[in-house]
């Protein structure tokens, strides 16, 4: 977890990247898995930038040299809070090389092998922003952006959604101190560590992750403040 998202390119995910101050559009992208590319917004000397990265942090070529693909011996699409201060893997990155992946919103799966129902899970009335960490590797001179996704342990309210973790979305307050690769010191990012639900999100039963029309009435799981 998280194994699956989608964006969409509707006023909810404008409206985030214009409070990130990225002038261009996301592109529209249904059931994004590990390996596949997402866009990730991350800083750079000339400012802010969204671009197409992999999803997973470590990559390499495939064998038949058409491309990239996750580490065949690690998986590394998402990276568990816990880690991030002591993994040798993660530690520098969480230090210095912080992104942001927009997303509206992202699938889970419950019940038995063969009758698991799809949910859409999403910000009530916003996109989301996932908390993540990125890398620029350097393959004979091609530059190759690649991504993890931080994940919580579960929150009581979403535990029957998924029992092991939760992923990290991100506040429009955070942002700034999220991506300032220069704040090098993570102690003020701790709190957002902690597991908590801070906006109300809908959990929406689904066909499936390229058909989002909910099939049924869902949920709303409300945020600790509410």
């Amino acid at each position: 977890m998280c194994g699956r998202y989608n964006v969409i390119d509707d006023p909810l995910v404008q409206g985030l990247l214009e409070i990130l101050g990225i002038p261009i559009r996301a592109q529209t992208r249904l059931n994004i898995a590990p390996g596949a590319k997402g866009q990730i917004v991350y800083e750079t000397n000339q400012g802010r930038t969204l671009e197409d990265a992999i999803w997973s942090l470590l990559i390499e070529r495939k064998p038949d040299g058409t491309g990239y693909r996750p580490s065949a011996k690690y998986s590394t699409f998402n990276a568990r809070s816990g880690s991030l201060g002591t993994s040798p893997l993660w530690k520098k990155r969480f230090h210095s090389q912080r992104a942001i992946i927009p997303a509206s919103g992202f699938h889970e799966w419950t019940g038995e092998k063969g009758h698991k129902q799809c949910y859409n899970i999403h910000p009530t009335n916003n996109a989301i922003a996932f908390a993540g960490l990125y890398e620029l590797w350097d393959f004979d001179g091609e530059v190759v952006p690649s991504y993890t996704i931080i994940t919580l342990p579960s929150h009581p309210r979403f535990s029957h959604i998924h029992p092991k973790s939760i992923p990290l979305m991100l506040m429009s307050e955070d942002f700034d101190m999220w991506l300032d690769p220069h704040l090098t010191n993570t102690d003020p990012l701790q709190h957002l560590l902690k597991t908590q639900v801070r906006q109300p999100i809908s959990v929406e039963p689904i066909r499936s992750p390229v058909d989002l029309e909910p099939t049924e009435l869902g949920e709303e799981i409300t945020a600790d403040n509410g």
